[in-house]
């Protein structure tokens, strides 16, 4: 187990996972998103390739369209 602070809260995950398998496990995988990982933004194109592994922070925000 592995946790992870994301936007604040504590969460745990059964192992370390990369950004996409990250969105895939909280159904956010579709959604026009912004992640910054320990301060720092990470593009989109770097999701499969980026691994978080125990006690990152992560602040996930979610964009939403309207108007």
């Amino acid at each position: 187990m592995i946790q992870l602070i994301i936007n604040g809260e504590p969460q745990q995950f059964e192992c370390s996972l990369n950004l996409q398998q990250l969105l895939e496990n909280m159904g956010l995988q579709n959604k026009r998103i912004a992640i910054e990982h320990n301060g720092e933004i990470i593009p989109r194109s770097k999701f499969p390739n980026y691994i978080v592994t125990e006690g990152d922070r992560l602040e996930i925000v979610v964009a939403v369209g309207g108007g």
